[in-house]
């Protein structure tokens, strides 16, 4: 039994490949959605069945009799398809499936490059996201500064994108749409995130996403000179020790971050600079609106800022994999209690300037059977006077670590 799967593009005969236009000439059971099966040409003499799922089109396989099918998939076979799963099912050891199998995949045209064909782009440089049925992490891919190719899950989902970009201070953001491409109704707007954020989208809708050079990120290596911020009158985690947190945190790509007392949002917004998200819990109102800023200004729109007090707004938020306490508020045990309770392999580092702090951390450690790390970081800076270069200090902190 020959199986193929073809991808069908947009829907249409014409879009398909010739190659995958003579296997459905040729097949006695053509499966795929009512919609690629209404788009096959008038004279397909082959069975016809809708079916998506990948194991009931393996059982519908496996009892058809005939010598050729082809399971039909929208777009491309490659680009986010339904194909990756029925092939996974198909090459599964199966003694009863009863007859040998040849399988032959097929491409199709990608809704991507209908699109890119359409606004007279090149692809090869966008990023490529689908929010189908999938958590995708738009802010942080818009944050690489390269523009964001996206599949929706339908014209709500497409609205919802765009006023979530303008929920993060990104509303400035060009967003082009492209609806039922292909198609008699047809049609391919533009306008900033803030706009589009009102309209009504098609069901079937892609977007490309462009933020302007002013938006991206200013600079991504970590410890970003003190100079350099929005301070007010908050508290800041000064550059050196901020680099020795983020070192310590090991932040990785796929990393969800905490950043409990954030302050002005320096450690949190270098957290989002390098993880998938950073999350600043703060409950100075002054605070939360310098946090805002320094996202701005640094461009770390996957930086979401929560007012409040912790540890109670901490479940709240996703699980960490890892977690900063810059200030608690007296309540350190309890706001260590909530993130072992969320998380308890979660990468921690506390901040102190106070021996009592180090104190509290260090009996907590140890009354959960951790083993922490504890160092001191004494920094001295030098302050021109005359000619004279004199070394001032600051505050020397403790950073307590598991």
């Amino acid at each position: 039994m020959k199986i193929t799967l073809a991808g069908m593009g947009p829907g249409e005969t014409e879009m398909m490949v010739p190659r995958a236009i003579e296997a459905v000439k040729h097949a006695g059971l053509v499966i795929g959605s009512q919609r690629l099966l209404e788009g096959l040409p008038t004279d397909c003499q082959a069975e016809k069945c809708v079916l998506v799922d990948p194991l009931r089109i393996k059982e519908k396989l496996n009892a058809s009799g005939c010598t050729s099918a082809v399971v039909l998939f929208s777009g491309d076979t490659g680009f986010y398809s339904g194909a990756a799963g029925l092939l996974a099912a198909l090459k599964e050891p199966d003694p009863g499936f009863g007859k040998p199998v040849q399988l032959e995949v097929i491409p199709g045209i990608s809704s991507l490059q209908l699109f890119a064909a359409r606004l007279g782009k090149s692809w090869q440089d966008w990023t490529l996201l689908s929010a189908h049925g999938r958590k995708c992490d738009l802010l942080k891919a818009l944050s690489a500064g390269k523009p964001v190719f996206m599949l929706t899950g339908g014209g709500e989902e497409a609205a919802q994108i765009c006023r979530n970009l303008s929920d993060a201070g990104l509303g400035d953001c060009r967003v082009t749409a492209g609806e039922l491409l292909s198609g008699p109704e047809e049609r391919i707007r533009e306008g900033k995130a803030r706009e589009m954020a009102k309209e009504a989208f098609a069901p079937l809708n892609v977007l490309l996403i462009e933020a302007e050079a002013d938006m991206l990120p200013r600079n991504r290596t970590p410890g970003i000179p003190d100079e350099e911020w929005i301070r007010g009158d908050i508290p800041m985690t000064k550059q050196e020790i901020r680099a020795a947190v983020l070192s310590k945190l090991s932040l990785k790509q796929e990393d969800i971050c905490w950043d409990i007392g954030a302050g002005t949002g320096s450690v949190a917004v270098e957290m989002a600079l390098w993880a998938r998200e950073a999350w600043a819990v703060e409950r100075k109102p002054e605070a939360c609106e310098l946090i805002r800023k320094n996202r701005e200004h640094f461009g770390a729109w996957n930086l979401h800022i929560v007012q409040g007090e912790a540890p109670c707004r901490l479940k709240e938020l996703p699980v960490p994999d890892a977690v900063f306490v810059g200030g608690s508020g007296g309540k350190l045990e309890e706001i260590l209690d909530a993130v072992r309770a969320a998380a308890p392999e979660a990468r921690v580092v506390v901040s102190a300037i106070a021996l009592e702090t180090v104190h509290a951390a260090l009996t907590w450690a140890q009354k959960q059977r951790k083993t922490p790390q504890i160092c001191q970081i004494a920094v001295s800076k030098t302050r021109q006077a005359g000619e004279l270069h004199l070394l001032l200090a600051n505050n020397p902190v403790f950073l307590i670590s598991w």
